[in-house]
């Protein structure tokens, strides 16, 4: 009965993956021989300087071939201290991470690394085949030369007061209202008018002489356009100026396929998703609104998958010059 009983009781499914030495064992299943390193150009004259380099302190001669950007995708078991293990390898080796995005895929204990770096090709194959060594990585594809689909989230917080109003906001706290470090700047005044006292009959006097004498001289008052005060924004005028910016920032972002996702009394949040050109496009047409904070994920990819098709090049041939204008953005 006692056995009956513990038979019934629920028991948790057992994991897919006990622990990293699946990776092992998974390794040694499945052996596959690596293709030979790419060559590495180097030069093959030295002048004495640098061969008594090279015997003194054994620096090896820089290879000739160009520095560019590769992306690895890593199959890693979800463990403590992976992450660590990688950037490691790749910090001995002198490489310096343009991103890096880790995250969860469908399968419990098995976590993908996308890690976006520059350097040449010997180089880079020499520290993928380290890091596929490592015993918690199940596997590094190098996506590099590979037809894939490239995303990256950009998430920007942009004034709606202008540009001229950017340092203000950045003293305002979380909320971002202008506030001035000198109760005597410009801008402060355009949107927090204080009341001046009354002039004197005094003064009244010498400004009416002054407009008097300079009503008929419009050359002078061409002269004196750039330095006259200008009149502080009524707060209908600053609710106009902020409607127009807000147009004009939600416009800018439907172009490149954004939105606007929190708006805010003095600035809103936008969100896009795409490629690394078309992100730094977009931050650069941001700027001159007023950019107030930004955050970027590092860069997604997924490799395209290929379509098998029997009359391919026939339909190559009778396809004609497309026309550049016709085709969408990006």
């Amino acid at each position: 009965m006692r056995r009956l009983e513990e038979a019934t009781v629920a028991r948790p499914p057992p994991p897919t993956v006990d622990d990293s030495t699946s990776v092992v064992a998974y390794k040694r299943m499945v052996p596959h021989r690596p293709p030979p390193l790419p060559v590495i150009d180097r030069p093959h004259l030295r002048s004495a300087e640098e061969a008594v380099t090279n015997i003194i302190y054994n620096t090896p001669t820089p290879g000739l071939q160009p520095f560019k950007k590769h992306v690895l995708n890593c199959l890693v078991h979800n463990e403590p201290g992976v992450l660590s293990r990688v950037s490691g390898i790749l910090a001995g080796r002198g490489f310096n991470i343009d991103s890096l995005v880790v995250c969860r895929t469908e399968i419990r204990d098995l976590s993908k690394m996308c890690i976006v770096l520059r350097g040449q090709d010997g180089i880079v194959e020499q520290a993928r085949r380290q890091l596929e060594d490592l015993v918690p990585i199940w596997a590094v594809l190098d996506y590099t030369d590979t037809h894939c689909i490239e995303r990256e989230l950009l998430l920007a917080k942009v004034s709606i007061l202008g540009h001229e109003y950017l340092e203000e906001q950045l003293l305002g706290g979380p909320t971002h209202a202008p506030r001035s470090a000198h109760p005597t700047s410009y801008p402060s005044h355009h949107l927090h008018p204080k009341p001046k006292p009354k002039p004197s009959k005094l003064e009244r006097e010498a400004a009416l002489a002054q407009q008097f004498e300079h009503s008929a001289d419009t050359d002078h008052d061409h002269d004196l356009e750039g330095v006259r005060t200008a009149v502080p924004l009524t707060p209908s005028e600053a609710l106009r100026m902020k409607s127009d910016n807000l147009q004009a920032i939600e416009v800018l972002s439907a172009r490149f396929g954004g939105r606007i996702v929190d708006v805010s009394e003095h600035s809103v949040i936008v969100e896009m998703s795409g490629k690394t050109k078309r992100v730094e496009a977009f931050l650069s047409l941001l700027k001159p609104f007023g950019l107030i904070e930004s955050a970027r994920t590092g860069l997604m990819v997924m490799p395209r998958t290929p379509i098998n098709n029997a009359d391919e090049d026939d339909a190559e041939d009778g396809v004609g010059a497309v026309d550049a204008s016709l085709l969408p953005p990006g």
